[in-house]
C-alpha cells in the first residue's frame, strides 16, 4: 500500500513499484493501512505539515501499530524523515519516532547549493539487505533541504553532499531513503525489488 496522505509523488512510486512486480494501490484510508502487507510512506514538502496531515487523517498512530507489529515500511524522502523522532522545518514538530533522530536544515558548503537536487553518490556504512545487488558509491536521485540527523546504529548510507549527511536509515522492519528510488533508474528499482521482495523479521 502506498500512504496518500496529500504530500508525494504518488504515481510515479506506483509506477516504479508495479514495474518491480508488486501488487499496489493508493489509499488514504488508515483502515487499509492494518490490512497491507507492507506499506510505503512517500513524500514531498514541509516535515510540519507531513505530520498535521497524518495526525489530523488518523494515520499516524495507524501506521506506529502497525510498524510495531512487523509490517514493512519504506518511507521515501519526505516519507523518510517523518520516521524521525522530531524535525524542525516550519517550527518544532514531534515525527513519528519510529527511527530516533532529528530532521534539520542543511547547511551548504563552498560551492553547494541548497535545495540539493540531482544525482548523488552513496556511501555505504555497514552491510544492510536494502543494497543487495547495489554497488556502493551508486547514485541516486535527491531533492530536499533538510536532512536525517541520527545516531550510526541506523544509519545505513552517507553521501557527500553539505558536510555530508544520512542518505538512507533502517531499524528491523523500517527502511527510510533520503533519495527517490522512482526517480533513480536501475539502482533505485532494484532497491525497490529488495522491499517487496525479502521477509522481515522484527
Amino acid at each position: 500500500m502506498i500512504i496518500d496522505y496529500g504530500m508525494g509523488n504518488l504515481t510515479s512510486v506506483q509506477r516504479a513499484l508495479e514495474e518491480v512486480g508488486a501488487a499496489c494501490f493508493i489509499s488514504d484510508l488508515p483502515r487499509d493501512i492494518k490490512d497491507a502487507g507492507s506499506i510505503v510512506l512517500p513524500g514531498v514538502g514541509a516535515f510540519k505539515e507531513g505530520m498535521k496531515n497524518l495526525k489530523s487523517s488518523g494515520m499516524a498512530d495507524v501506521i506506529v501499530e502497525a510498524t510495531n507489529e512487523g509490517v514493512p515500511l519504506l518511507g521515501i524522502c519526505l516519507g523518510m524523515q517523518l520516521l524521525a523522532t522530531k524535525g524542525y522545518e516550519g517550527g518544532e514538530t514531534d515525527g513519528l519516532n519510529l527511527i530516533p533522530g532529528t530532521i534539520r536544515e542543511m547547511q551548504a558548503q563552498a560551492g553547494e547549493r541548497i535545495p540539493h537536487i540531482g544525482w548523488n553518490e552513496i556511501n555505504h556504512c555497514q552491510d544492510h539487505l536494502m543494497y543487495e545487488g547495489i554497488k556502493d558509491l551508486t547514485d541516486f536521485y535527491f531533492v530536499h533541504s533538510y536532512h536525517f540527523d541520527n545516531d550510526d546504529n541506523h544509519a545505513v548510507t552517507t553521501t557527500p553532499y553539505a558536510g555530508g549527511f544520512t542518505s538512507s536509515v533502517a531499524h528491523n522492519n523500517i527502511w527510510g531513503t533520503q533519495f527517490h528510488p522512482e526517480k533513480s533508474s536501475k539502482a533505485g528499482l532494484k532497491l525497490l525489488e529488495n522491499f517487496i521482495n525479502i521477509p522481515f523479521n522484527v
